[in-house]
């Protein structure tokens, strides 16, 4: 369309659109309600034009400066002021009022007034909701799902003690901070997390004790989720180890999780 679209309100209704701008102003008219109110405002002069002969209408407009605008109406005039072209504008104005009306009600029944201001829906300027980010899956993940996590991920399978674990490493200023799950791990049993520095030293930063029917396993499938926090940074950590203590104190690797 060659004119802004909610200039066109009043050519439309004295029929002085030609058939391609008419049809796309009507598609623009079925979705704003501004030119509908003003087309319905329009309605009663549209009918007084009908009655009017182009002689009036050229002895009032004789003195305007704009002649190629009155040739344009006139012509229109004469070729579309005719009753049944009445009739489509008058219904046309009460099809778009009465659907303006209903839609109204149909969003005012769906808004609930318990609301507080600012947060009722807009039908018209709504922003659709992000999902939730989810992180993409590797191989050994667990399959537990959600959020993203925050860390670098790793996945490992032991291949001699079948145990698995999933653990997120964060950097922080106090150190370290490890987040991890287990599954295929067996009990009754107790087990630790050490971390092993790159100058060899360990610390234990956490210990648990596993019940007889173990993590994620046959008898019992959801897996261990613990935390745990180092002073160590985690540029200093060659690797965590998760191991089994027995009765004596002496410790058995179970799976070992590289950070490099």
């Amino acid at each position: 369309m060659s004119r802004v679209d909610h200039m066109d309100v009043a050519a439309y209704a004295l029929g002085v659109l030609d058939e391609q701008d008419m049809e796309r102003f009507e598609e623009h008219l079925a979705t704003c309600w501004a030119c509908a109110a003003e087309l319905e405002s329009m309605v009663p002069v549209v009918g007084l034009l009908s009655d009017v002969d182009e002689e009036s209408v050229t002895a009032l407009e004789e003195t305007h400066s704009n002649p190629v605008l009155l040739d344009r109406t006139l012509g229109a005039l004469r070729t579309h002021r005719r009753r049944a072209r009445i009739r489509q504008v008058l219904a046309t104005a009460a099809a778009v009022v009465v659907f303006g009306g209903l839609t109204g009600v149909g969003f005012a029944s769906l808004t609930d007034d318990s609301d507080p201001p600012g947060l009722r829906a807009d039908p018209y300027n709504s922003a659709p909701v992000d999902p939730p980010v989810n992180r993409p899956d590797n191989p050994g993940d667990p399959g537990t799902g959600g959020n993203e996590q925050e860390g670098d991920q790793r996945n490992v399978t032991d291949p001699s003690t079948g145990v698995k674990a999933t653990f997120f490493l964060i950097s922080k200023d106090f150190g370290t901070k490890v987040d991890f799950s287990l599954g295929k791990l067996p009990g009754p049993r107790v087990c630790r997390l050490v971390v092993v520095r790159k100058n060899s030293d360990t610390e234990v930063i956490s210990t648990w004790s596993v019940p007889a029917g173990g993590y994620g396993t046959n008898s019992n499938p959801q897996l261990l989720t613990l935390s745990a926090t180092t002073s160590t940074k985690l540029d200093d950590v060659k690797h965590f180890e998760v191991q089994s203590v027995d009765e004596k104190g002496v410790a058995s690797p179970l799976v070992t999780v590289p950070v490099t």
